[in-house]
């Protein structure tokens, strides 16, 4: 049964559980770790098996190749658990490599940089691995009316989950003595096990009350094989979907840049702006405490504009947050533009995964095969953006042409998105 609340929130708590990695490993705590550790005599020159290259690039070029791993692979794996009803067998999967990784990190000192980047890479692919999973329930759970809603409660208990985590963490790493703990980097090492910890942990909620996948028929020895159809099956569909499509070219350059943004805002504002450590963690703790609210007034915006204006507002917010940190030259102004980065992020990730939920057939039972495509979408946009970031830093030496750049990417995302056209009620294909 559709709008159950304990299902829902049984939904919601898994943004509770694994918002943590995204905001304490990729936002604050691990990249400014990871910068402190890895600068030797004032040089921000890495060794990784042998190769020399900058600390950031590194990092960059990192996420780069996790999410291009997950692109690669998602297709199959959702094809295969949509076929054989093993939706929540692969969502654990993930789960459980991610938050072990995680953990994992506690052993990384900075002289050790090649396990620091490999357990990055697992914890990252394990992440958006797990969101494919994660959302396919959706449109499962929630009617066309109330996904706009229930995508943005989601949202918000991540944002509201992970900075209670991070201020925990913040606490400790700022008063060590309070908790018996050396001062260093002990307790930020303590803070990523406390990730994988919580990530694990409030995770088996969403376990235990999702609704159960149904096998379909013929499940066996040709499941691979079967997988396969699966997804050709869907492609075949999203030919015949050109507002499906349309969203998803339109998705994949904005979320370029809002991806990018969210990954390396942190390492921008250290090296760029000079942030000290503890100023960097505040903005990012800003930015998510004006993320809930920004992804309820967003969704009350779609309520009463419709999601595609909704989106094409914060896309044109986005474009001039981007040509801000072009220009953008002390502390205040960063905080400023963190402000408006916030009111903006949650929204734009909570309406498009409820945009995209809606330019599904309703009588699709390839839910999970459905959202490969956007999932793949997500990462392949991610593996652009922070490649493309990372090769301009690299060429030009200033991450400020970097994040002119992604400017470009929501023009193009805008572009597309002017065309959309979005299906009018519950009952309603969308337009063609």
């Amino acid at each position: 049964m559709k709008n159950d609340k304990k299902v829902i929130w049984a939904w919601s708590m898994y943004d509770w559980a694994n918002s943590v990695y995204s905001l304490v490993i990729i936002s604050s705590i691990f990249p400014v770790y990871y910068e402190n550790v890895t600068m030797h005599n004032q040089s921000d020159l890495v060794s990784f098996f042998g190769v020399e290259m900058i600390n950031t690039v590194l990092y960059s070029y990192a996420l780069s190749f996790s999410f291009l791993v997950v692109a690669s692979m998602l297709p199959l794996l959702t094809g295969i658990a949509d076929f054989s009803g093993r939706r929540m067998f692969f969502m654990k999967a993930f789960v459980y490599l991610g938050s072990f990784s995680c953990m994992g990190l506690a052993f990384f000192t900075g002289e050790n940089v090649e396990l620091g980047i490999i357990l990055s890479i697992l914890a990252s692919i394990a992440f958006s691995g797990s969101l494919v999973f994660y959302n396919s329930y959706l449109p499962q759970i929630a009617t066309f009316d109330k996904m706009d809603s229930v995508s943005a409660k989601g949202f918000s208990y991540g944002y509201i989950g992970s900075v209670l985590l991070l201020v925990i963490n913040l606490v400790m790493i700022q008063k060590p003595g309070w908790f018996g703990i050396a001062p260093g980097g002990t307790a930020a090492r303590i803070s990523f096990v406390m990730v994988g910890l919580w990530w694990l942990g409030f995770s088996q909620i969403t376990f235990k009350y999702m609704p159960k996948d149904k096998r379909i028929a013929g499940y066996g020895s040709h499941m691979l094989l079967n997988g396969y159809r699966e997804i050709r099956k869907v492609w075949n569909q999203l030919k015949e979907l050109p507002q499906t499509r349309i969203f998803l070219l339109s998705f994949l350059f904005y979320n370029t840049g809002v991806q990018t943004i969210m990954y390396l805002a942190t390492q921008f504002g250290s090296k760029v702006i000079k942030l000290t450590d503890e100023d960097a963690i505040k903005i990012v703790l800003t930015i998510n405490l004006i993320a809930i609210l920004g992804s309820y007034l967003f969704a009350r915006l779609s309520k009463i504009r419709g999601n595609k204006f909704s989106i094409v507002v914060m896309v044109i917010i986005w474009i001039f947050v981007c040509i801000s940190a072009y220009f953008i030259q002390n502390t205040n102004q960063f905080f400023v533009l963190a402000f408006v980065v916030g009111m903006i992020m949650g929204g734009i990730q909570a309406l498009s995964r409820a945009t995209y939920s809606k330019l599904i057939p309703k009588e699709t039972t390839d839910l999970a095969s459905f959202f490969s495509f956007y999932d793949v979408t997500y990462n392949v946009s991610i593996v652009i953006g922070t490649f493309a970031y990372g090769v301009i830093e690299n060429l030009t030496g200033s991450m400020r042409n970097s994040s002119l750049t992604l400017a470009l990417f929501f023009f193009l995302g805008l572009g597309f998105l002017l065309k959309l056209r979005m299906p009018q009620s519950a009952n309603s294909e969308p337009a063609a």
